[in-house]
């Protein structure tokens, strides 16, 4: 599994209109372009860190370079506004997963 880190600086008053947009394109790589879903984290009052998983580094690679239906030009555009800053802040392999997903026994 590949995972690529993102630091999000957003506006004051803009966190709605962040995370909505967050979600929206979120959900188009993930049903256009193959990736695992992503996970958002609040680090501070505006300051948010996601890591978006892929099976691997080269369907990131291709997703990259791929288009995006036109829906998702909306949901950047609506990202950019909310944030001071967007970056990728890491880029590394998965080597072993103990995640869990369930929230309850």
């Amino acid at each position: 599994m590949h995972i690529v880190m993102y630091l999000f600086v957003v506006k004051k008053h803009h966190e709605k209109q962040f995370i909505d947009s967050w979600k929206g394109l979120t959900s188009l790589i993930y049903k256009h372009h193959g990736s695992l879903g992503s996970r958002l984290h609040k680090k501070s009052s505006f300051e948010y860190i996601a890591y978006a998983q892929w099976p691997n580094k080269a369907t990131f690679e291709v997703a990259s370079a791929g288009e995006l239906p036109q829906e998702a030009n909306k949901h950047r555009d609506l990202m950019r506004l909310a944030c001071d800053k967007i970056e990728v802040i890491n880029k590394f392999d998965v080597v072993e997963d103990l995640l869990v997903n369930k929230l309850h026994d």
